[in-house]
C-alpha cells in the first residue's frame, strides 16, 4: 500500500507543465484522497501538494499526468525529489506479500489487491452525478407528497374561507393565523429533536395522524358554528369554546404539516436521491416545488369550485372525506417509499434514542423539554457551516410587501387597481415561481449550488430595487408605472424561488442527518419569528401611505441576504471546501496544476 501511495504522488509531482501535458486521465487511488490547500493563500505562495487523510474511496478527477511515454523505472527513479513538506503517511491495512513497486504499465503483473486502476470519464461522472441512488423510491416520495400536499393546501385555503362566510371582521382570521405562526416558533425546535431521534417510519405516520385528526377537529367545529352561531359581534365570536377549540387544533395542525415537510425535504429526499449525487438532488428539489405550487393552485381551485356550486358546511364535508381516505393511502405509500429504497429510511436510528424519545414525550416535562429544545436547537443551528445560507433564507422571509400576498393585494386594491389585473398579477408570480424550479435545476447543474444560490439572491434584489425605485418616483396609478412595478416583483419571484430551491439543497449537503430535522424545524422557527415581526410591523404602519416604508425594509432584508450569501461564497472555510469537493467553485485541478508548477519553480 506504501509503494501504491508513493507511486501516485510521483507521478503527480512529476507532470511537467501545462503546456507539456500528456493526455488526460482521472485517477482514482483507492484509499488516497486529495487536499487542496486553502484559496485564501496567495497563489506564489501556494504550499505544495499534501496527502494526507487516508479514507474509504475517493476519485481524484482532471488530474494532467503524463501518461504517454512512461515506464516503471521513470516513475520510480526520474521524479524530483519529495520536499520535507510532503511526507507521505503510509498505512499498512493487511500484510502484503510481495513487497515490489507497483508497475504502472498495464501488461505487467503484480501480486497486490487491485488488478487495475478505474477510470471515470467526466461523461461518466455527470451520469453518476445526475442518477437518483434510489429512483424507483423517489418516484413513490412523489406520489406521497403530492396527494398530502393537495389535502393540505385544500384545507389551507377552506377554513379562512369558511371563516370569512360566518364572520365579516378579518380578526378571527388573523388571530387563528398568529397562534399558527407563534405554535411554529415555539414547537418547532422540539418537533424536529423528536424526529431526529425516533424511526422515520413510525414518526411519519404519527404526523399524518395527528394532521388528519386535527383538520377534522377544525372542520366540525366550524360546521358546527355555521349550524348554531348567529350574527354576534366579534369579541363574543373569538372568547367561543368552538373558536378556541379551532385555534388550538389550527396550531397542532400547522406544527404537524410543517414537521412532514421538513422531514421529506430535508432527510427523506437527501437519502433517496443520493447525498453526493448534486444534479439529482437539485432536480428532485425542483419536482418538489413544483408538485407544492400546483397544489396551492389545484386546492384553492377545487375548493372555491365547490363553493359556488354547494353549500359551505357541504363542501366542509367533501372535505372531510377527503382528509379521512388520505391517511391509509399516505401510511401505504410511506411504506412503499422504504419498501423501494431497499429500506434505506431504516437507517441512521438506533434503539440506543428510545430512552430520548421517551423523554422528549414525557408531558411532565413539556416545558422544560421544550425549552431545552429551543436552547439546543438553537445553539446547534449558530454551528452549522452552512449557516449564513440558512441565515438568508430566514431574511427573505422580512419581505411581505414587494411579494404577492395579502399587504400587495390590499395595496392595490386601495389603490383602485382593477380586480382582473390583480388576479393577473398573482397568476403571473405563480408561474415565475414555476418556471424557476425549471430554471434552478439547470442552473445547477452549469454553475454549481453555490453560484446558483448566489445568481438567484441577485436578480431577486436587483429587480425588487427597480420596482421600490418606481413606486418612489412614479405614481403607480398610472397605466406604465404600474405595469413596471408589477412586472419587476412578479420576475423577482424567479429569484426567489430559485433560491429556495438551491438553499434546500445547501442545507441539505452542509447538515448532518442525525441533525437534519433539528436544524430544518429551527429554521423554520426563526422564519415564523420573522414573519411575525414584519407582519407587526404592519399592523402599526397600517396605512397605504406608509407602504414605502415597508417597501424599503423589504428591498433591505433581501439585498441582505445577498451581501450575506456573496460574502460567505467569497471567503470560503475547510470545512466549506469539504462539503463543496465536488461544486464546480472549487475546481480540484487549476489548484493541482497551480501546485505542481509552484513546486517545479521552487525546484528550479
Amino acid at each position: 500500500m506504501g509503494m501504491v501511495t508513493a507511486t501516485a504522488a510521483a507521478a503527480l509531482l512529476a507532470s511537467p507543465p501545462q503546456g507539456h501535458l500528456g493526455r488526460r486521465c482521472h485517477l482514482v487511488v483507492p484509499g488516497l484522497r486529495l487536499r487542496p490547500p486553502a484559496s485564501s493563500s496567495p497563489p506564489h505562495a501556494a504550499p505544495p501538494l499534501r496527502l494526507s487523510n487516508f479514507v474509504p474511496r475517493c476519485y481524484i478527477t482532471n488530474v494532467e499526468v503524463d501518461v504517454s511515454h512512461t515506464s516503471e523505472q521513470e516513475a520510480l527513479d526520474d521524479h524530483p525529489p519529495l520536499l520535507p513538506a510532503c511526507a507521505i503517511p503510509v498505512v499498512h491495512l493487511r500484510d502484503v506479500p510481495d513487497a515490489s513497486p507497483f508497475p504502472l504499465h498495464e501488461s505487467a503483473s503484480h501480486s497486490t489487491d487491485f488488478e487495475e486502476l478505474p477510470v471515470l470519464s467526466e461523461g461518466e461522472l455527470h451520469t453518476i452525478a445526475a442518477t437518483p441512488a434510489h429512483p424507483a423510491g423517489l418516484y413513490a416520495l412523489y406520489a406521497s407528497y403530492l396527494f398530502g400536499n393537495l389535502v393540505e393546501q385544500l384545507w389551507n385555503f377552506a377554513w379562512p374561507a369558511a371563516l370569512a362566510i360566518l364572520h365579516p371582521s378579518l380578526l378571527p382570521v388573523a388571530i387563528v393565523g398568529f397562534f399558527t405562526k407563534l405554535s411554529v416558533f415555539i414547537g418547532a425546535p422540539i418537533v424536529g429533536k423528536l424526529m431526529d431521534h425516533f424511526p422515520r417510519i413510525p414518526m411519519y405516520t404519527g404526523l399524518n395522524a395527528v394532521q388528519v385528526a386535527t383538520q377534522l377537529i377544525s372542520a366540525a367545529m366550524v360546521i358546527y358554528a355555521m349550524k348554531n352561531v348567529t350574527h354576534a359581534s366579534t369579541s363574543a365570536v373569538v372568547l367561543k369554546p368552538w373558536f378556541i377549540a379551532l385555534v388550538a387544533a389550527g396550531a397542532i395542525e400547522r406544527l404537524a404539516g410543517l414537521a412532514l415537510g421538513v422531514a421529506m425535504e430535508r432527510d427523506w429526499v437527501v437519502l433517496l436521491a443520493g447525498t453526493n449525487r448534486p444534479v439529482a438532488l437539485a432536480q428532485a428539489n425542483a419536482v418538489l416545488n413544483r408538485l407544492d405550487l400546483v397544489c396551492e393552485t389545484v386546492g384553492a381551485s377545487v375548493f372555491g369550485l365547490l363553493l359556488s356550486k354547494y353549500h359551505p358546511v357541504t363542501c366542509l364535508k367533501i372535505a372531510c372525506g377527503l382528509m379521512i381516505c388520505s391517511f391509509p393511502v399516505l401510511v401505504v405509500l410511506g411504506q412503499l417509499i422504504n419498501r423501494f429504497s431497499c429500506h434505506a429510511l431504516d437507517s441512521s436510528r438506533t434503539p440506543s434514542e428510545e430512552s430520548i424519545c421517551a423523554n422528549l414525550l414525557d408531558v411532565r416535562k413539556i416545558v422544560q423539554n421544550g425549552l431545552s429544545a429551543i436552547r439546543n436547537g438553537w445553539n446547534e443551528y449558530k454551528q452549522q457551516t452552512v449557516l449564513p445560507a440558512s441565515v438568508a433564507t430566514v431574511f427573505l422571509n422580512f419581505n411581505v410587501a414587494l411579494a404577492p400576498g395579502a399587504i400587495m393585494t390590499a395595496l392595490l386594491m386601495h389603490r383602485g387597481i382593477s380586480p382582473s389585473i390583480v388576479g393577473a398579477f398573482s397568476g403571473l408570480c405563480s408561474i415565475m415561481g414555476l418556471v424557476a424550479t425549471f430554471i434552478s435545476s439547470s442552473l445547477v447543474e452549469r454553475v454549481g449550488i453555490l453560484k446558483a444560490g448566489a445568481a438567484g439572491l441577485i436578480v431577486q434584489a436587483s429587480l425588487l430595487s427597480v420596482a421600490l425605485v418606481v413606486y418612489w418616483t412614479g405614481s403607480i396609478s398610472q397605466r406604465t408605472p404600474l405595469l413596471i412595478f408589477l412586472a419587476a416583483i412578479a420576475l423577482s419571484r424567479l429569484g426567489h424561488m430559485s433560491y429556495d430551491v438551491v438553499g434546500t439543497q445547501i442545507l441539505q449537503t452542509g447538515v448532518p442527518a442525525s441533525k437534519a430535522n433539528l436544524i430544518g424545524g429551527m429554521e423554520v422557527s426563526i422564519s415564523s419569528l420573522a414573519e411575525l415581526v414584519m407582519l407587526g410591523m404592519a399592523i402599526i404602519a397600517n396605512d397605504v401611505s406608509h407602504f414605502g416604508f415597508l417597501a424599503i425594509l423589504s428591498v433591505s432584508s433581501v439585498a441582505g441576504a445577498a451581501w450575506m450569501f456573496c460574502q460567505w461564497l467569497g471567503n470560503p472555510t475547510d470545512e466549506q471546501r469539504e462539503l463543496f469537493m465536488f461544486d464546480p467553485h472549487f475546481q480540484v485541478e487549476p489548484m493541482l496544476v497551480a501546485d505542481v508548477e509552484h513546486h517545479n519553480n521552487q525546484l528550479q
